[in-house]
């Protein structure tokens, strides 16, 4: 029996290459005196920041900036906006750039609205609760994470090796800008890394042994297999608009909350991948890839093997005529092969110069000191061999 649920994601989506100029209208809808957040400054490189900036003036709005957000964004930057947002009497935020800078930016947007230090949103002894935050306005430059279309965010905190996530209506855009011509300068590694990204946020779903929603299973395999299909082109032609374009609008339903409908199974790469950042700084895209497939080994039984054979067959092509294991062990060579043959994404932690000095720890946090409750349960010594088989 498919289980209950509510959907609800009122976030405007202006896509496609002639849609900036309605730009100044939606912020002028929120207020007059706008904060741009934005990263290392490729924006500027590709033309962009001049573009928006032109809306903005046109407008006749007040900006303000804030740029440097990082990849796996620090509280430190979200402590900088918010604090600009009280200082300005920020009206309306305006992230532009990849998921790190939306992700930052959904946090200075609640934390401009309260006395206390934006960690307390993140921190799990205070988790104190998101009651409002400014409107946020977004233009994607990178298709990978989704925050572009989803209520969630994850902030990285060095000084106590913390990266953690919070979902929260009140943190959704109001508006997203997704041109695909916005990308087209996106390396091929980047490319790469929001592929894996963008992959790992439908396996985290798709694999639970809860009822099937077939519709759903469908629109998640087909997914899959447009990622299979467009992320080595736009690798190969990063102007490829049609690659660009499909990339683009997967990134936003992988994780807008439409599959998850009636799944209640918490994820699991994505809890292991963020202490890899915590601790590493690992790019989130590439730490996803290195573990998804050990993951999936480590899961696979005979309590399991079903949808392992659904994925191969609808997914890779596998012949249906053969053992379910044997097309499960298919199947995850298959997902091996796209991620470390054809995307040439680094296979090891080892690789990128990761050794295992802290998994016991990472382990421990990554389960939350009990279990993570995923497509298969895993104990702390579970997520350590999982970590190891990465080495």
């Amino acid at each position: 029996m498919i289980n209950d649920f509510v959907y609800d994601i009122p976030v405007r989506v202006y896509f496609g290459r002639d849609q900036l100029h309605h730009l100044g209208a939606e912020l002028s809808r929120y207020g007059k005196r706008v904060l741009m957040t934005y990263g290392g400054g490729s924006i500027k490189r590709i033309g962009l920041y001049d573009r928006v900036v032109k809306e903005i003036r046109d407008a006749g709005l007040e900006l303000y900036e804030l740029p440097g957000i990082e990849p796996n964004p620090r509280i430190d930057s979200v402590r900088r906006g918010a604090q600009m947002c009280k200082e300005h009497n920020i009206d309306v935020l305006l992230a532009v750039g990849g998921g790190s800078t939306i992700d930052a930016t959904k946090f200075i947007a609640a934390g401009a609205c309260v006395d206390f230090d934006p960690w307390d949103f993140l921190d799990l002894s205070k988790r104190a609760p998101v009651e409002r935050a400014l409107p946020i306005v977004d233009i994607l430059t990178l298709s990978a994470t989704g925050s572009e279309m989803d209520s969630g965010g994850v902030i990285s905190n060095p000084s106590t090796n913390d990266k953690i996530g919070r979902l929260d209506p009140k943190l959704l855009p109001k508006v997203s800008f997704l041109d695909p011509t916005n990308t087209f300068t996106v390396s091929p590694y980047q490319t790469a890394c929001g592929a894996a990204d963008m992959m790992s946020h439908i396996i985290e779903v798709y694999f639970n042994m809860e009822p099937d929603f077939f519709m759903l299973d469908c629109f998640m395999e087909g997914m899959m297999k447009t990622i299979l299909r467009y992320a080595p082109v736009a690798m190969r032609e990063p102007e490829n608009y049609e690659a660009r374009a499909n990339l683009m609008w997967t990134s936003s339903w992988a994780i807008n909350g439409f599959v998850n409908a009636g799944k209640r199974l918490a994820w699991s790469c994505h809890p292991m991948e963020h202490e890899l950042s915590a601790y590493y700084d690992i790019t989130h895209g590439l730490g996803l890839a290195i573990l998804t497939p050990r993951w999936l080994e480590y899961c696979l039984d005979e309590s399991t093997v079903s949808r392992y054979a659904q994925w191969g067959v609808n997914v890779f092509g596998i012949s249906a005529s053969l053992p379910p294991m044997e097309i499960a062990r298919k199947a995850i060579a298959e997902l091996s092969h796209f991620l470390f043959g054809v995307l040439q994404l680094k296979r090891t932690l080892t690789e990128v110069g990761i050794d295992a000095t802290h998994f016991a720890t990472m382990a421990h946090k990554a389960a939350g000191g009990d279990v993570l409750p995923g497509f298969k349960p895993l104990r702390p010594a579970d997520v350590e061999a999982i970590y190891r088989m990465c080495l």
